[in-house]
Order: structure tokens, then sequence, then C-alpha cells
């Protein structure tokens, strides 16, 4: 590796580089995401980095047990309800 790569090419080389055969996202801690990004990254938080890329619609964040799953946006799962279709399901 001669030049280092953005946040943005790190973590989309890890959700294609470190998925397990059948799946379209990887795990943050059971894949080794956050140690590695980390170390690439010399402590920097992948918390705050994964939550601004999913703000700016480069990835997606999906909460799960133990932590989340990140997914590239063409691949992502489809979301739970809008908050407005669930109030409105509410009577509210």
């Amino acid at each position: 590796m001669s030049e280092q790569m953005n946040h943005e090419e790190f973590v989309k080389k890890a959700i294609v580089s470190l998925r397990k055969e059948g799946y379209k996202g990887i795990h943050t801690v059971y894949s080794g995401f956050n140690d590695a990004f980390k170390k690439y990254f010399a402590g920097e938080n992948p918390v705050e980095v994964t939550n601004k890329l999913a703000s700016e619609g480069k990835i997606v964040i999906r909460p799960v047990k133990g932590g989340v799953m990140l997914y590239l946006p063409e691949e992502a799962p489809a979301g739970s309800k809008s908050a407005d279709e669930a109030l409105k399901k509410m009577g509210l």
C-alpha cells in the first residue's frame, strides 16, 4: 500500500472484502472491521466515521446484536417502516 486510502475507500473496501459468502454486509465487531480501522487510521474512532458516511448516504448502517452491520447503499436490505408510517398506524 503506497498511498493511504481515505475513510470512504477503506470502509467500502472492508464491506466488500470482509463479508462472508452469502451476506451483503459486515458486522463491525465480528468481522474485525473496528480493530482494523483503528490500526489503519492510528486510533481514529470508526463509529464517528461510519456515522458520518451513513449521514452522507455513502454507506448504510443497520443496528444488530453486538454492534452494527455496514452495507453499500445499493446492497442494503430494505429499511424498517418509516417513522411517519408508524405514527400514522398509531393514529398520531
